[in-house]
């Protein structure tokens, strides 16, 4: 039959023993009494199977076996006091683990300098961040692989506490040289993937309009839809800071924008935050556009 594990407190008595040599002392620094301290030590013995002090006279002094334990006795209480100081700084939020998924002008244009001030403001904290297109975003904040997501929201989202963080214009750009037209003229276009849900919200701004959505060309990267238009490929609808971007900034054919992009703060309501990640919230609702 196994013995029991020894208790924290039990290694605590063990190691005070050794080190003071008297019991006494030793009790007095652990703040019990003598009698409490004995039966500490014999309940250890006992559990451990072991005798661990002998006795010459009246004092007691340590086995063989005793200056073996209290090497595993001091390392697991090193490691005991390790997990009580992490535990401590994890429900202060100042460790732990934040996986964040943003669209890329999220990332680029609206935190970006955030992000370098909350990790150098938080060493302790590993902030790891995913780039990518709207859809995929909230697709990993949904399986667990996401926990805070900036993106442009989903048509169902009731798994989903929202709250929108930046109003992003969204301006139609035409070729260089090309003159606005009719909006029944407008066209071709060099757009998102179908998956996009700006190229959605683009394409219904765009029908409002009375344009023609013609789509030639597709491309995840608002850097790529860029260059098209500027060398002729046809024409498109970004957020400004994606088009207005040097070198080779566009300029809009018009001089309102035609829609609104809103990027929206995400997290699922199952799963409670963290403290570093509600710290983490916390910073990017104070980076935010939109109160």
């Amino acid at each position: 039959m196994r013995p029991d594990p020894p208790s924290p407190k039990q290694l605590r008595y063990l190691a005070a023993a050794v080190e003071h040599g008297s019991w006494t002392d030793a009790a007095k620094e652990l703040n019990i009494t003598t009698s409490a301290f004995t039966q500490g030590i014999a309940e250890l013995e006992r559990r451990l199977g072991v005798v661990l002090f002998a006795k010459e006279g009246r004092r007691r002094v340590p086995t063989a076996e005793a200056s073996i334990a209290v090497g595993h006795a001091r390392r697991i209480l090193d490691e005991l006091g390790a997990l009580e100081r992490w535990a401590t700084l994890s429900q202060s939020g100042d460790v732990g683990t934040i996986r964040a998924g943003m669209i890329d002008t999220a990332a680029v244009h609206h935190f970006g300098d955030a992000l370098v001030r909350f990790r150098s403001l938080h060493p302790d904290l590993a902030v790891h961040l995913t780039v990518r297109p709207s859809t995929e975003l909230f697709a990993m904040l949904r399986s667990g692989d996401l926990d805070v997501v900036i993106a442009v929201a989903p048509d169902e989202a009731q798994d989903l506490a929202m709250r929108p963080v930046v109003a992003e214009p969204l301006n139609i750009y035409a070729p260089p040289g090309v003159r606005p037209k009719q909006a029944g003229e407008w066209g071709p276009w060099v757009a998102f993937p179908e998956s996009s849900r700006t190229r959605e919200l683009i394409g219904r701004a765009l029908r409002e309009r009375g344009a023609n959505y013609d789509v030639v060309a597709e491309s995840s990267q608002p850097t790529v839809l860029r260059e098209m238009v500027r060398l002729g490929m046809g024409w498109t609808v970004l957020v400004t800071a994606d088009a207005e971007r040097e070198p080779h900034a566009l300029k809009p054919a018009f001089a309102t924008p035609l829609a609104e992009r809103v990027l929206m703060l995400a997290q699922r309501n199952d799963r409670p935050p963290s403290a570093a990640l509600e710290r983490f919230i916390a910073m990017l609702v104070s980076a935010a556009t939109i109160e």
